[in-house]
């Protein structure tokens, strides 16, 4: 993207609000993120003017996409040159068509995940590790839920180690897909998908037990990378290392069966944690429900505990609470 085009999309998502653009960021990728937030940061004072033209982009943008689905590229040229011109509706054209040629797998965002891993199953775990490395983590995380341990670990090893793909690579599973699932779209460029980023968001997307498969099966292929992407992960341990603010905006967001569920079974320094941000009778109240748990199943206890670390992850989004990983820089106070 280029240092218009992040002026441009900053200011874009700045009129759309807070919630529509935080639903728009969740489908690029972390440097866009990082690149048009900081721009976002930087627009102190944006013109009227400004504002208008680069509206005025948008809205015509979003007409032409909108007659594309309608009935592709021919009518969607033609009911642009007949509001537009023939110069303009060209040049909006093209647009959308390197805009294209840019996301590869564009169709995987329609895609249902159960129904996708019934198709790539039987793939190669290289094939499959592409696929998934283009999608949603969250779509991502279903497919890859659903696929043996043994190929969850295979699959979740070549997501982190690949870097660029050949775009004669792309085109053949494209093409294969696009048999499959009626899919159009043909990228041309280099594409850099994968890496341990993408992985560690499809992980903690993903149900305790997957979570634990992955990460084994991980250890057993590669143990330095194994470690990576633990170091990049919030555990329920981890807890233990938030500031007790943080643990009391937490803990006020979850229901108290389910706070006593998760730690049952926990280090001494993870209950007395959340324990010690309690009030004492809040407190002495949560041990005393741990207590008349007695005995449960393991399954159970995992949940609860992904469900706070849910709540951890939904408040880190909102900007609510700072959650430091093993790769995360020293703060400066």
């Amino acid at each position: 993207m280029t240092t218009e085009g992040i002026r441009k999309t900053a200011i874009v998502l700045i009129q759309l609000g807070r919630e529509k653009a935080a639903s728009v960021l969740k489908h690029l990728n972390d440097t866009e993120v990082e690149a048009i937030s900081a721009e976002i940061a930087r627009l102190d004072d944006i013109g009227g003017a400004e504002i208008e033209s680069v509206m005025s982009e948008f809205n015509m943008l979003a007409t032409a996409r909108a007659h594309l689905a309608q009935g592709g590229l021919s009518f969607a040229q033609g009911m642009l040159e007949s509001s537009l011109g023939h110069e303009k509706a060209a040049e909006i054209i093209a647009r959308l068509q390197a805009a294209a040629v840019q996301m590869p797998f564009q169709f995987l965002l329609r895609a249902d995940p159960a129904q996708l891993r019934t198709f790539i199953a039987d793939e190669h775990p290289q094939v499959i590790a592409l696929v998934l490395a283009h999608m949603t983590p969250e779509k991502a995380s279903l497919v890859l839920s659903g696929l043996s341990p043994a190929l969850q670990a295979e699959v979740a090893h070549r997501i982190a180690v690949m870097d660029r793909t050949s775009p004669e690579i792309i085109r053949s599973v494209e093409a294969s897909l696009e048999r499959k699932l009626s899919s159009v779209l043909h990228p041309a460029d280099m594409s850099r998908v994968g890496g341990v980023d993408p992985l560690v968001n499809i992980i903690n997307r993903s149900d305790r037990v997957t979570e634990r498969q992955i990460v084994e099966g991980l250890e057993a292929l590669d143990a330095a990378l194994a470690d990576d992407v633990r170091s990049r992960m919030f555990m329920f341990e981890d807890i233990v290392n938030l500031e007790d603010r943080s643990v009391q905006m937490v803990v006020r967001q979850v229901d108290n069966a389910e706070l006593a569920l998760a730690l049952k079974g926990v280090s001494d320094a993870v209950r007395a944690k959340i324990v010690g941000n309690l009030s004492e009778r809040a407190g002495q109240a949560l041990l005393e429900e741990v207590e008349l748990l007695g005995a449960v199943r393991l399954t159970q206890v995992e949940e609860a505990q992904q469900g706070v670390i849910r709540t951890i992850r939904q408040l880190e989004e909102q900007g609510q609470i700072m959650v430091r990983r093993g790769s995360d820089d020293e703060l400066v106070v």
